[in-house]
């Protein structure tokens, strides 16, 4: 049987996935390092790195031998759409294709991350039958609600500023706090008692902000609030925000189930509180964050149309 292997260079993880007849065989990941102190990656650093951990990576997957070869290429399936660190990846691929003289197929990084969320909640057929759902991308450098159907990602909102994985680092390193800061975050806010503060969140429809969690935040801090306190105010701002912005969605596409994909969606604390609300799945932590089994399962299904075509 045929093995399709897949490449993801995201600002902070380089990854590559090997599957066959829709299973994983092989995942690796090697996350890019941020300076102490440091709030995130420029982009020619991160372009460098993976040029860096691109060998290794291909090292770590063994021996291959593909029918086919995935990468994402840009951050989302909209004209423009554009971010340097994915050209490490598209290089890598374009590479391993022409000298195999395979087919390369390229994606984008979204469609990646909610292919590998369903892969991981065992609802790969949503894709795959062209079906039709909700999800969202909640990420480093991406909040997002999307409409899903006939395999065509539709955005029906997100954030007008900054992303809740960007608001939740920058709190994070402001309280010493090791980047990316979700895990240590999470750790942090077991067990505390929220701050005596309204939490008033900013969503119009689908759309929101949270540029106002990053100050009201830095505020509660300035003002003694403990750590532990202000780590749970802030994953219960971006909670009470996610399911505001799912509520919207849920208005215009009634009675759809409802995919979480990102590295902010493996907190647990958020899952809870929209599983509780809604017909919501989750894929497990390793298939929330950064990876390329998405890309790898994307390419095996687009090599198999392709073939059926013929």
């Amino acid at each position: 049987m045929s093995e399709f292997i897949g490449f993801d260079t995201s600002n902070y993880t380089s990854s590559a996935a090997v599957v066959r007849g829709g299973e994983v065989l092989a995942s690796v990941r090697i996350p890019l390092s941020v300076a102490e102190g440091e709030r995130g990656l420029r982009q020619s650093d991160a372009l460098f790195a993976h040029t860096v951990n691109l060998p290794e990576l291909t090292a770590r997957l063994g021996k291959r031998s593909p029918s086919a070869v995935g990468c994402s290429y840009a951050p989302r399936d909209v004209p423009g759409s554009y971010m340097p660190c994915f050209l490490a990846g598209v290089a890598a691929a374009s590479a391993l294709a022409n000298v195999l003289g395979v087919p390369l197929y390229k994606f984008s990084h979204q469609a990646g991350h909610v292919v590998a969320a369903l892969y991981g909640c065992g609802k790969t057929e949503l894709w795959k039958d062209c079906g039709e759902f909700l999800a969202f991308h909640a990420s480093g450098g991406t909040t997002e609600i999307l409409h899903v159907k006939n395999r065509t990602i539709e955005k029906l909102g997100g954030t007008l500023d900054i992303s809740a994985g960007m608001a939740i680092d920058r709190i994070g390193v402001r309280m010493g706090l090791k980047f990316p800061c979700g895990p240590e975050l999470e750790k942090l806010a077991q067990g505390a008692e929220p701050p005596q503060e309204p939490i008033k969140v900013s969503v119009h429809g689908c759309d929101c902000n949270l540029s106002g969690l990053e100050n009201k935040a830095a505020a509660l801090l300035e003002r003694g609030e403990p750590a532990p306190s202000v780590a749970l105010y802030t994953l219960l701002f971006v909670v009470k925000t996610l399911i505001a912005m799912a509520e919207g969605a849920a208005r215009r596409y009634p009675c759809l189930p409802l995919i979480c994909a990102g590295g902010v969606m493996s907190n647990k604390l958020i899952a809870s509180a929209i599983k509780e609300k809604f017909d919501a799945y989750f894929a497990p932590p390793e298939l929330s964050c950064d990876n390329a089994v998405g890309i790898a399962l994307l390419t095996e299904m687009e090599y198999t149309d392709d073939s059926k075509r013929i």
